[in-house]
């Protein structure tokens, strides 16, 4: 069985939710876990799911690399665990497939090179973001407006969730807590 997840951080994503669900069914996916959710701050429900739901002969199908793993070590163990039960992977965007030894090893070597490109990303974002600083470009988020404010405040006393209300407002759910 072939079995697909999708993921999208944030709505903006130029590689969203539905052109990812969309990609899976062209590949035959007969049962596709998705979510809108960050991997960094998060626990991804809906992989993990996907991840037990897995059985012999399967495979999962990820749209790109970063879809299934932030870090190589991440990496190893989301692997292991799919591989411990008797399925496999494949990468769409890389036309990868670890049923293969020679899928496996290339797996291994992009996701190193996908590590040290993202920790080279996040090393120039912060000198950039200092920089700005110094020169007193950056000054951070700005505070929410006094309308966001109590427009959260009338959500919230109508008995409507934090994640609603970040989602109905376009902010962060970080700043409907915060308040």
């Amino acid at each position: 069985m072939k079995i697909g997840y999708a993921r999208q951080s944030t709505t903006n994503q130029k590689n969203g939710l539905e052109n990812q669900i969309s990609q899976l069914q062209k590949n035959k996916c007969e049962k596709i876990f998705s979510e809108e959710i960050s991997s960094v701050a998060n626990k991804r429900p809906e992989f993990t799911k996907a991840l037990e739901f897995c059985r012999e002969g399967d495979t999962l199908l990820v749209t790109s690399l970063s879809r299934f793993a932030r870090s190589i070590s991440d990496l190893w163990k989301n692997l292991e665990i799919i591989q411990s039960k008797g399925a496999d992977l494949q990468i769409l965007d890389m036309n990868l497939d670890t049923s293969s030894p020679t899928g496996k090893l290339l797996l291994n070597l992009m996701g190193s090179i996908y590590q040290f490109e993202r920790e080279i990303l996040l090393e120039r974002q912060m000198v950039g973001i200092a920089k700005a600083k110094a020169e007193g470009k950056y000054k951070g988020r700005k505070p929410l407006s006094k309308a966001i404010k109590e427009q959260i405040k009338v959500l919230k006393e109508k008995g409507i969730g934090a994640t609603e209300i970040a989602r109905d407002l376009g902010i962060g759910i970080a700043s409907v807590y915060r308040y």
